[in-house]
């Protein structure tokens, strides 16, 4: 049964790695919640206010997860990376050779495209 929650590095997440989207769900629902509360109580109709907490509940989970996407990994997230790419021999590594634009230095590389006027 432990066998199932292993990811494919053979590690098992922590707790808190696996309650990070409930997270992420639960502080979005909190500020639905509040605009869904502000406009029924300043309009006094269910719907409007069911659709603003419908709408508010999205859109602050999109910029949540937004947010998550655009900030930098910690230490511990890199080493997590640089393990998981070591584990992985079919990904590049950052060192392999990149094929260039123009021929390379033994004549081998890509030629640039012949003149049309030639």
């Amino acid at each position: 049964m432990s066998d199932d929650k292993k990811t494919p590095e053979g590690r098992t997440p922590s707790l808190r790695d696996r309650m990070r989207p409930a997270e992420f769900v639960g502080m979005s629902a909190v500020l639905a919640l509040f605009v869904g509360l502000i406009v029924l109580l300043s309009t006094r109709e269910p719907l409007l206010a069911l659709v603003f907490f419908g709408v508010a509940f999205i859109v602050t989970l999109v910029v949540i997860a937004l947010f998550v996407l655009g900030s930098k990994p910690d230490e511990d997230e890199r080493q997590d990376l640089a393990e998981q790419n070591h584990e992985h021999p079919e990904l590049p590594d950052a060192g392999a050779h990149r094929p260039t634009d123009g021929p390379t230095a033994d004549g081998s590389g890509p030629t640039a495209p012949r003149s049309p006027h030639d």
